[in-house]
């Protein structure tokens, strides 16, 4: 928590009390699908005081029962919040949809009202003891540092971490493949009609990743991508149309995705598919290939400008065990992609037959275009994905 750790000692320098102080509102942890951590951004001066309280977060939180009380009050208002926002109840449909209830994946990451009310500190501690361990993580350090310096500023701080047995990461088999099918949740008077089209998708460390890459770049991973060129500049159905290849350490999942007007929900639908079956259907041109290339190509070196950047590039090797001269290759790869290659992958990882399609929005304004598509059966689901009887 961000706020149980242990303050700066009464008789600390006045500076490095402030040092703390400054430091202390960035040293935090955070998570996701697919990983828990804790980091501290600094200067290269204020770096000891960094650490210093990124240790202190890592391995010596309090969990106050003040703190865990205030934590489930606020994760309880978010719940709250979620359910008025149609694009964060797509978030959770479509992933409780793909994966389903046994999944890792299919479970909302913020949690359920039920689950954030059994919240208590001794669940929160015992998760802390079983997970945060030395043998279970990594630290990584990006900046003006030497690789003597880093090692002895880690040891200081972190080297009496103590090992221990440490939970196998879950696995689950893929899910299921099922015919196409359209889930309406119901919004009454919301104001766009939230989409959300996919299925289950290949692991991040799949050999074809470089050729996805281009693909997703083609069809919905840039501005200028297929999705928004014709949903947002020929149609004006939206204020953007986007797709990826989400990456997970299981399973992952392919999604396009767009906020649309809630009279043109219909037609939005009808452009999606166009698109994403395009692009199986038909070889990919030598002028949008190449630009997709340059496109990847060309920005790597963005991604690398700030330490910030680095070392977001840098935990994704180590978050999926990929190699760590992945990007001293990364052009090379790119570069040698194809557009047979492009429409190999699409074939394989797009499958339109096999569709969750999810519209969160008014469904007394939308239920009738969409029946009319004939693009697959209707179901109604709740806000959470549940199925409504």
């Amino acid at each position: 928590m961000r706020r149980g750790i242990r303050r700066p000692l009464p008789g600390s320098p006045p500076s490095r009390r402030r040092c703390c102080s400054r430091e202390r509102a960035r040293a935090a942890p955070s998570t996701s699908r697919t990983r828990p951590r804790s980091s501290a951004p600094s200067s290269t001066r204020r770096r000891d005081g960094a650490l210093d309280l990124l240790a202190d977060v890592v391995l010596r939180p309090s969990f106050a029962d003040s703190e865990v009380a205030r934590q489930r009050q606020l994760r309880a208002a978010q719940l709250v919040q979620q359910r008025d926002e149609p694009v964060a109840v797509a978030n959770v449909v479509f992933p409780a949809i793909v994966y389903g209830p046994e999944h890792p994946y299919g479970h909302p990451l913020n949690g359920t009202d039920s689950a954030t009310a059994r919240l208590a500190r001794e669940r929160v501690a015992e998760f802390y003891r079983s997970y945060y361990r030395p043998n279970g993580g990594r630290i990584l350090i990006v900046g003006d540092v030497t690789l003597a310096e880093a090692r002895r500023l880690v040891t200081a701080r972190f080297g009496g971490w103590e090992r221990g047995d440490v939970p196998a990461f879950p696995s689950a088999p893929a899910p299921a493949s099922a015919a196409r099918t359209v889930y309406l949740i119901d919004k009454p008077g919301a104001a766009q009609s939230v989409i959300r089209i996919g299925h289950a998708g290949p692991v991040r460390t799949t050999p074809d990743w470089f050729a996805l890459e281009v693909l997703n770049t083609i069809v919905g991973g840039a501005f200028t991508s297929r999705l928004n060129q014709n949903l947002r500049e020929t149609h004006g159905y939206t204020y953007g149309a986007f797709s990826q290849f989400a990456p997970r350490r299981l399973t992952g999942a392919f999604v396009a995705l767009a906020s649309v007007v809630t009279a043109k929900t219909d037609s939005s639908l009808i452009e999606f598919l166009k698109e994403l079956r395009r692009v199986r259907d038909e070889a990919v041109g030598l002028p949008e290939l190449s630009k997709a290339k340059a496109y990847l190509t060309l920005g790597l070196p963005g991604d690398f400008e700030t330490t910030g950047g680095a070392a977001a590039r840098f935990r994704e090797l180590l978050t999926f065990g990929l190699p760590l001269d992945y990007y001293d290759r990364y052009v090379d790869r790119i570069n040698a992609i194809t557009a047979a290659d492009v429409q190999r992958v699409a074939r394989q990882y797009i499958d339109p037959d096999h569709f969750d399609i999810v519209v969160v929005g008014d469904k007394s304004q939308i239920e009738a275009g969409i029946r009319a598509l004939n693009e697959g059966p209707i179901a109604y689901r709740d806000l959470w994905g549940q199925e409504i009887k």
